[in-house]
């Protein structure tokens, strides 16, 4: 086989542009396979410079592979099965904060640097009073950024035209903000002076995002087979879902500068995310919470295979379209198409989604995700949502008859199988109380505990009487029959 490198799949130079602070799987298949994108088509002519921000890890492979990397997405699209594949080389360099410390603050000195992205986790994005701008580098990622833009900054003797955009992609909310907030308290700890803070202030740009894709990363077990039908070994191959979404928020308009859409990229520049972050938890996230405990006790085990059963993949689709649509913000046909979609990144069968895993923490996921819809439903009809209602008494369900063990997880039984739930220990401790309640009693006890909801659902006319008679229904006939008789 060939190899993987530029001299195989060669491609023009073009100035750096962009520095990501992450080599992993996701912004490789998310943020640099749009890049790869944009400048095949002519809409954005730049590359990025990777950055290694933890001090452990190997860049070897992307060496050898003179950061070459193969992208394959594979699902559903219109109902039809998809697959692309996207030798990526909109990378010029990967580089280690720590063991190439020199040639990674001189990229700090580009003048055709424009953006900065990140995904260093949820926990990267947070402020170190012990870090040290001493440090080569500082230990955390706002440190490091901090120290970063100084440099840039004091180089262009404080220029407005050497402002960067950062395009933080950590799955927090308001992550621009937060990142903002944090480099703003170094720089004042670190004592960086006015001029810089001004300069952040007046010239950089914290964007908040929201990002939208399933990365499954390195296909261990298909490689092999992958590399001969390719024809070249790939170490760093990625693989992703078809389905993407970039909501790029700003009070400045940066379209003009990040001209992703043009290409037909499915990216979103706006000065208001938060209908869209609404869209993505209540209808994707609560798609998968609303349905999954039913799934799971009809014995189902992962995502696809319960959607290949008709009725819970009406059941899920039911509730999408007649009790969540209803009460959002955005267009009807934004939300059809969403959801819509929504349903072929179901029926993916690349992607084996545990329901087990789904259901971590399913008591919180179900105030987020599902609460505001019931509720909104209730203002808007009139009468409980029946779906949203089945799919809180199948939750209940879930839980019900567990008892807590030592391992700290609530240890369930379905069928002749145990599982293992985990939760917050008071949810826990909770279930494992109450073994012995009958339905009115568990079923009134939990929805009235303010540390659950936020809040007394009893309070809500004849929710807990509606809740209970399917818990009762679930318990003597099964869940299956439960479902059917209410949802046939």
């Amino acid at each position: 086989m060939k190899p993987l490198n530029a001299a195989s799949f060669p491609a023009p130079d073009r100035p750096i542009r962009v520095v990501q602070f992450g080599e992993g799987n996701f912004l490789r298949a998310f943020v640099d396979w749009m890049i790869d994108i944009a400048n095949e088509r002519s809409v954005f002519d730049g590359s990025v410079a990777i950055v290694k921000p933890i001090p452990f890890g190997s860049l070897d492979a992307f060496r050898k592979q003179d950061c070459r990397y193969t992208v394959l997405l594979r699902g559903v699209r219109d109902g039809k099965p998809v697959e692309e594949t996207r030798v990526v080389t909109s990378v010029a360099k990967a580089v280690d904060a720590y063991g190439e410390y020199e040639e990674y603050a001189k990229l700090a000195l580009l003048p055709t640097l424009r953006f900065v992205v990140s995904n260093t986790t949820e926990a990267g994005i947070v402020l170190d009073e012990s870090d040290s701008f001493d440090l080569c580098p500082p230990r955390s990622f706002p440190g490091k950024l901090c120290k970063f833009l100084y440099t840039r900054a004091a180089h262009f003797d404080f220029s407005p035209d050497a402002g960067l955009v950062m395009l933080p992609v950590e799955l927090i909310d308001d992550n621009g903000i937060h990142l903002r907030e944090c480099v703003e308290a170094l720089a004042r700890k670190w004592q960086l002076g006015e001029r810089f803070e001004a300069w952040l202030r007046e010239s950089c740009v914290f964007a908040s995002t929201l990002v939208d894709r399933i990365v499954t990363g390195y296909p261990k077990e298909e490689a092999s087979a992958l590399w001969e039908r390719f024809g070249y070994e790939d170490a760093l191959l990625d693989t992703a879902e078809p389905f993407g979404l970039w909501v790029i928020e700003s009070e400045r308009d940066l379209s003009a500068l990040l001209p992703l859409p043009q290409c037909g990229l499915p990216v979103i520049f706006t000065d208001n995310q938060k209908p869209y972050k609404q869209r993505k938890v209540r209808i994707l996230n609560g798609a998968h919470t609303s349905f999954v405990p039913m799934a799971f006790l009809c014995g189902y085990d992962d995502v696809f295979s319960a959607m290949k059963d008709e009725s819970i993949m009406r059941f899920m689709q039911d509730t999408l379209h007649r009790e969540v649509i209803p009460t959002l913000s955005l267009s009807k046909a934004d939300l059809t198409a969403f959801a819509d979609a929504v349903t072929e990144r179901f029926l993916n069968p690349h992607i084996r989604h545990l329901l087990l895993s789904i259901c971590l923490n399913s008591v919180s996921k179900w105030k987020a995700r599902c609460l505001p819809s019931l509720k909104g439903y209730l203002d808007l009809e009139g009468v409980l949502p029946p779906h949203l209602t089945f799919s809180l008494a199948s939750l209940i369900a879930l839980y019900r008859g567990g008892k807590l063990a030592a391992d700290g997880a609530l240890h369930c039984r379905r069928g002749s199988g145990e599982y293992l739930l985990r939760d917050d220990e008071a949810v826990l401790r909770f279930f494992d109380a109450h073994g012995s309640s009958d339905e009115n009693e568990l079923t009134r006890a939990f929805l009235s505990d303010p540390a659950f909801f936020g809040e007394d659902l009893t309070q809500i006319p004849s929710l807990a009487e509606q809740v209970a008679s399917a818990l009762r229904d679930i318990a003597e006939n099964g869940m299956e029959a439960a479902r059917n008789r209410r949802f046939a």
